[in-house]
């Protein structure tokens, strides 16, 4: 990782599931990626610990005009979170608000149909589970997750991420259980500016890499069971 930054989504994945490495081999903990730059961070995270790996839908609400900034998230659920410091700086309507929510669930659904098809959604309560994205800005998606999971009373939750900017890292120690976090440079800029490779993710390459997990998960039960 010269120069702190790291080179690609699979180098941070592995970086990440040392510091992850206590989880290693529990039957109660479940990986949840954020597609689609989180999935394969927590794929190397879920091979590490020998853990399942599924995801957890949530999408970024931008600020019209502004993209990447982000005035909220929804989530899998129906949860909408709102970032309150944001629309205190950018004054956005509350109908234009509803619009964007409303395509974003357009598209959190057609992800949703895409990665998971028919199979159903993973059990959360009384289970450990780590949540895993790329990086934290702002962390307006990853506070989605949060409270979309919180209300499935999982045993414990962990936020897992290679970098985050310092002042969202530290807020996030209120929200979970446990943050996880190699590196919190200050100043911060962006999550890319800490990956020498922050190429996007595809579809295919989500799809590919969770049924390549669902497969190698599926063999190590059958050798357990034996």
């Amino acid at each position: 990782m010269p120069g702190g930054r790291f080179g690609d989504r699979v180098e941070a994945g592995r970086r990440l599931a040392e510091e992850l490495s206590a989880y290693a081999g529990r039957a109660d903990v479940l990986v949840l990626a954020l597609p689609r730059g989180g999935v394969p961070v927590a794929w190397e995270v879920a091979r590490a610990l020998d853990a399942p790996l599924d995801i957890f839908l949530v999408r970024k609400l931008g600020v019209p005009g502004h993209e990447e900034l982000a005035m909220g998230a929804i989530a899998s659920g129906g949860i909408r979170v709102l970032n309150d410091e944001v629309l205190s700086q950018v004054y956005v309507p509350p109908e234009t608000i509803d619009a964007v929510a409303e395509r974003e669930l357009r598209e959190l659904e057609r992800r949703e149909r895409a990665y998971r098809g028919d199979r159903p959604e993973p059990p959360i309560a009384g289970r450990t589970v780590i949540v895993v994205d790329d990086g934290l800005a702002t962390g307006a998606t990853m506070r989605a997750a949060v409270a979309a999971l919180r209300s499935q009373n999982p045993a414990r939750l962990v936020v897992a991420v290679p970098v985050a900017a310092r002042e969202t890292r530290d807020a996030f120690r209120a929200l979970v259980d446990e943050i996880v976090c190699p590196l919190a440079p200050d100043p911060f800029y962006a999550v890319g500016m800490w990956y020498n490779d922050f190429s996007q993710t595809t579809d295919d390459e989500v799809s590919e890499l969770l049924s390549i997990a669902r497969q190698r998960h599926s063999d190590s039960a059958m050798l357990e069971a034996r």
